[in-house]
């Protein structure tokens, strides 16, 4: 160690010292998940298999595209609790109207997602007109959604929606499956908007410092309701998905979604504190908690411990999210 660092000037010393926060945040998740991989593929030759691998995209799917959202949402230092309510509204909605009242599947789809739009539009206005903490105004709207999702569809499923529907839950497009593709899509945007638009800029600035985005002129309130009309859109996605996967509208859809969603935005890298993470942040984390779910279930671990150990990793996760916060405040 000591004959590396009289190699390095510095100023190479200080670049180092900076990336650290980095690495902590990106490159653990990828190790990680490249450790589960290895060990799940020792230990059963059923994971290594290319159904399976096509299987953990599938399934995950619909939480990338969700935490995606979640990630657009927690880059300016908030947090979206109404997502997996969302969802199942937004299926519900859909599957009506296609079902019930026999609209085009693509009308169906498009009110679906304007209920998520909506919805999200409503969680931001809480939160900058009404001044409201953001974990307070999404916890009320995810209660008050749930409840709209069990009225409107009496807590029953509803099914029979055609095959143009649950295409894009099960159908294939090519070797992957439809809704794999939607979400690379959703991704592709995402980075697009983080990298190349003045919203994603303003996304990392508020995160940074919100009282300082707003004395440099950055419109504070409305990129807030954006992020929050887009994260809601997406869970409505979403939701889409899943209820395309399941065949039907379920009532209790999406329960537990939102804890999914920032597990794997935190996973990936997304501070907790607003101002850092990336567009491919939920994909990693994301893919991190469904190898470990795919895996456990392979080697016929119970439901419980699987539960136990997946607060542990995102117990983890947290653990070093703080611990590059406190690097960067040192520098």
């Amino acid at each position: 160690m000591n004959a590396l660092t009289t190699t390095l000037k510095p100023t190479q010393l200080r670049g180092l010292a900076r990336l650290l926060p980095t690495l902590l945040r990106r490159g653990t998740v990828f190790l990680v998940l490249v450790g589960l991989g290895i060990f799940f593929a020792s230990r059963t030759e059923r994971f290594f298999v290319g159904d399976n691998l096509v299987n953990i995209l599938a399934q995950n799917a619909a939480i990338v595209v969700v935490a995606t959202g979640m990630t657009l949402v927690m880059l300016q230092g908030g947090i979206d609790l109404s997502v997996g309510s969302v969802a199942a509204l937004a299926g519900a909605i859909s599957a009506g109207l296609i079902v019930r009242d026999k609209w085009p599947v693509e009308l169906g789809i498009v009110a679906g997602l304007a209920v998520g739009l909506t919805v999200g539009t409503v969680n931001g206005s809480l939160v900058v007109f009404g001044k409201l903490p953001p974990f307070v105004a999404t916890l009320a709207s995810m209660t008050a959604v749930r409840g709209l999702v069990l009225v409107y569809t009496a807590g029953r499923p509803i099914s029979g929606m055609g095959e143009s529907y649950t295409f894009w839950g099960r159908g294939f497009i090519g070797p992957l499956p439809a809704s794999v593709i939607v979400a690379a899509v959703v991704v592709m945007i995402a980075l697009f908007i983080l990298t190349r638009t003045r919203f994603g800029l303003h996304l990392y600035a508020i995160g940074g410092g919100e009282e300082t985005s707003r004395l440099a002129g950055v419109p504070v309130g409305r990129v807030k309701i954006q992020a929050y009309a887009v994260s809601g859109l997406l869970a409505a996605l979403g939701g889409i998905l899943l209820t395309a996967r399941l065949f039907s509208a379920q009532p209790q859809l999406g329960v537990g979604l939102e804890l999914d969603a920032i597990a794997a935005s935190v996973l990936g890298g997304v501070s907790l504190f607003g101002g850092l993470g990336n567009a491919f942040s939920p994909v990693f984390g994301a893919l991190l908690v469904g190898t470990l779910r795919n895996g456990l279930g392979l080697l016929q671990v119970p439901s419980y411990p699987q539960q136990i150990i997946q607060g542990v990793v995102l117990v983890s996760a947290v653990a070093v999210d703080m611990l590059a916060k406190r690097l960067e405040r040192r520098k």
